[in-house]
This record gives C-alpha cells, structure tokens and sequence, in this order.
C-alpha cells in the first residue's frame, strides 16, 4: 500500500494540463520527495502511528497547495485509523481535532485560493470528502478499539472466574484431606491413649497408622497446595473409584467395618470419579468420627439415567451416646451438598428410621 501510494503521486507529480486541472510545475525533486512522504510512512504506520500521521497530513498539505493532490487523502485515512486504533483517546482525540481542520484547510486553500480550480461551493466539497474519509477512518478505528478492549475485558473477567472456580475446587479438596486423615488419626490417637498400657501391641499399631495416615496426608496437601504457590505445578492425578478400596481399608482401620459395593462405574469422567470419591470419603469420616465402631454400607451403582451413591451405617454402639451425631450445618455435608448441586443432582442425609444416618447422592449420567 506505501508503495502503490507513493506511485500514484509520483505520478499526480508528473500531469499534464491537458485536463483543464492546475498541475504541479515544481522542480521534480519537490514532487518525488513530497511522494514519498505520503507513501512511504503508511508502512510503519503501527509502530508509531502519531508520528506517521504527522508526517503524511504534512505531505497532503503540501500536494494540495501545490496542485500535486488529485485524491481525498486516502493516506491520511489509513493513518488515522491506526491512531484510532492504537492509540489511547487522550491522544487519538486531540490528534484529530488537529488533523481534520489542517486537512480541510489546505484542500479548500488549493482548490479555491491559491490555483482556483473550483468555486467556494466545489471547494468546501472537496473538503468535505476529506473530513469523511479521516475522520469516518479515525471513528472506524476508535469503535474496533473499544471492542477489542471489551473482548479483553470479558476474557478477563473469564478467567479470573475460571481461577476462582479452581481455588475453590482446592478449598474443598483440602477440607476434604484434611477433616479425613485427621478424623483418622484422631480415632486412632485415641485408641493407642486407652490401650497403651493393657495392649502394647495394640498400641503400636495404632500408632503406625497414624504415622501413614500423617505422610498420605502430608503428600496430598503439598501437591495441592503447589497449585496455588505457582500455576505451572500441577495438582497431580486425582482420586478415582479405584481407590475407594483403600478407602473402605482405612475405615476399617479406624473401626468402621465397610462393605462396599460398585457397579456399572466403567467409563465415568475423571471429574466425576473424583466427586464420587470426595462424596464417599465425607460421609465415611463423619461416619467415623461419630459413630465408630460400627458397620457401614456403601453402594455405588450407574446407568444410562443416573449415579445413585449411598451410605449408611448402623450407628454408634449402646455404649457410646449419639449425641454428636446430628450435623445440620456442618462442613461436610455442606461440601458433599454443594458437590451434588454442581453436577444437577441431589442430596439428602439424614437419621434411619432402624437408627444409624444415611446419605443418599443421585447424579445425573454424563452426557445426559
């Protein structure tokens, strides 16, 4: 484009009056030189578009009051929509409230004054189209530029949504980690206190699940926790139906005796996978921390229509009281509730009729 723009004015340089029109009659130096200010600077124009409509609104002027501009100022447009474009309004604003009355003004001066080639009436429309063509190509720049600052503003927006999301998903994985293991530990601290001195063995091996209690937990909060020390740290593979075994065997462990039962689980997401897992591993710590030593039942089961997750145990024993068993607003089930509503499903808990507490969770099947 800087290159067809300097050609055609190297040319307007080089007329005949043949047509009746004021032709330029300089030296041809003059001609050359103002052809390249017009064209050449639109190269550079998006490094520095101030500098670049400076120097082309410059040559324009100089062609009209030479008779060498035979065009309305199409150079000047496609400076001043970059300076729309680029630059700030502080800038691009004041620039053209320069631009468009020196632009007017020096065609209305060649065409009407210096080498009249038209009345006043034909002057000032040819003034007029050059108004159109800076200032519709500034107007064009500016409303781009607003838009693309909107788009940035809502990707923006979208990912400081999106890195909420995923502190909060961290927020529950560490309540999550947290409340399990030391619920484990805590059972088990208490059981190695009573038994110390009448079962030595006993005791030491209470003792030795809470110190691999104590390292899983530590290795799980440090691969968590790097997420939000650094964004390049991933949070690792996260826990899935195939470690609900071990789940069930840390219960047991802690004297909740689990039967667990899985069916039709092949082929679920990892996301889902993982909430299933958080669900079951929620409601077997409250289990244990309020009810233990007992018996518990886990059922996960899935179709083409939903994922239907419960457990229920038979409660606390006759000689320790239940009094601590109700949990109407706790953490965890809030946080098995609110891990249900993510996916549409739905949530109840609750006393058994027989006694013990139930947990019931229905998610709808993925793709569904």
């Amino acid at each position: 484009m800087a290159l067809a723009l300097t050609a055609v004015y190297v040319g307007f340089a080089r007329l005949t009056a043949d047509d009746g029109q004021p032709t330029y009659a300089g030296p041809v130096w003059l001609g050359w030189l103002i052809a390249a200010a017009v064209g050449l600077p639109v190269a550079v124009r998006r490094r520095w578009p101030l500098a670049v409509l400076g120097t082309v609104l410059a040559a324009l002027a100089s062609a009209s009051l030479l008779d060498l501009a035979r065009e309305p100022f199409f150079a000047a447009g496609l400076a001043a929509y970059l300076v729309g474009l680029a630059e700030p309004a502080r800038r691009s604003v004041p620039a053209l409230v320069v631009t468009l009355p020196v632009a007017c003004g020096a065609v209305y001066l060649g065409e009407a004054v210096i080498t009249p080639a038209e009345d006043w009436r034909g002057a000032a429309g040819v003034a007029g189209l050059v108004l159109v063509v800076i200032g519709g190509a500034w107007g064009v720049g500016f409303i781009v530029r607003g838009r693309r600052a909107d788009a940035e503003r809502n990707e923006r927006r979208r990912s400081e949504h999106a890195l909420g999301e995923e502190r909060l998903r961290i927020a529950r994985e560490l309540h999550d980690i947290v409340s399990h293991n030391l619920s484990l530990i805590a059972v088990k601290a208490g059981v190695a206190g009573h038994v110390a001195e009448a079962d030595p063995q006993e005791a030491r091996a209470a003792l030795k699940v809470i110190e691999e209690t104590s390292r899983s937990a530590l290795a799980e909060m440090r691969r968590t926790l790097g997420v939000l020390r650094t964004e390049s740290v991933p949070l690792g593979p996260a826990p899935g139906l195939d470690r609900l075994d071990s789940l069930a065997a840390e219960a047991n462990e802690a004297g909740v005796y689990v039967d667990l039962a899985v069916h039709g689980t092949h082929g679920l997401a990892d996301g889902t996978q993982l909430t299933v897992y958080r669900i079951v591993q929620e409601a077997l710590t409250n289990t244990v921390r309020h009810a233990a030593p007992t018996r518990c039942l886990v059922t996960v089961e899935a179709d083409t229509r939903e994922i239907r997750i419960d457990i229920e145990d038979e409660g606390p024993s006759p000689a320790r009281p239940a009094s601590g068993r109700r949990l109407p607003g706790g953490h965890g089930l809030l946080g098995m509730r609110e891990r249900a509503m993510m996916y549409g499903g739905s949530f109840e808990a609750g006393p058994r009729p027989e006694g013990g507490f139930a947990v019931s969770v229905r998610l709808p099947a993925e793709g569904k």
